[in-house]
């Protein structure tokens, strides 16, 4: 249990860091949350600036890397530690106690986050993310259907292997969580967050993405 909350709370931590906010506030003066979606990732960054949209995004990406690295070399005999790691940091990065629980999507910290432990998902989530843009340039959708092929791709590809057997003892009792369990728990997050953009593809009011506003 010990390691648990380790984990978690190393993935919380990084993920936590709202690099967004700080970027646009440290280089632009200016709060991020007040100006396009109000969104602090990298989307919503770069309608203020590219390059810090940029920044933003390998920021956020490196600080699920960096989460699940880290844990990775603390306990590098369990495995399932690490997916804990990552999903904590993408809770971190949607509840971030720095902004009042109020922060981002989670997407690109989940790239992050998962790419150590399902590269090869991660590379066909980013192919379909890059294929839904090119072809609708609504970003939520592509990011909403490329979360959406990750579990199905970790299965199909076989990066669902490796539990390690019990992690969770809850007053004597063990449960087993699966690396399946924590990507499906991300994804539901990082899907879930996507709600008000849902809303706005079915009423035909999601803005399309351009670098720069008109």
């Amino acid at each position: 249990m010990k390691a648990i909350l380790i984990s978690a709370g190393i993935g919380y931590l990084l993920g936590s860091v709202p690099f967004g906010y700080l970027l646009v506030r440290i280089f632009r003066d200016a709060d991020v949350r007040t100006t396009g979606s109000g969104n602090i990732g990298a989307t919503n960054v770069a309608r203020t600036s590219p390059l810090l949209g940029l920044a933003t995004l390998f920021l956020d990406s490196m600080k699920g890397l960096t989460a699940v690295g880290l844990v990775l070399i603390l306990f590098p005999h369990a495995r399932p530690l690490a997916f804990t790691a990552a999903f904590a940091a993408i809770v971190g990065h949607v509840f971030p106690i720095w902004l009042g629980f109020r922060g981002g999507k989670g997407v690109a910290t989940g790239l992050g986050a998962f790419l150590l432990l399902a590269p090869k998902a991660i590379l066909v989530a980013l192919c379909v993310f890059l294929a839904v843009t090119a072809a609708f340039r609504w970003v939520a959708l592509a990011s909403i259907v490329a979360t959406a092929s990750l579990p199905v791709s970790m299965l199909i590809l076989g990066e669902n292997r490796g539990s390690g057997g019990p992690v969770l003892d809850i007053r004597g009792n063990l449960i087993v969580v699966t690396p399946l369990t924590w990507i499906l728990a991300s994804a539901f997050l990082i899907i879930a967050k996507h709600h008000q953009n849902v809303r706005r593809l079915l009423t035909g009011g999601e803005p399309k993405f351009h670098l720069k506003p008109k």
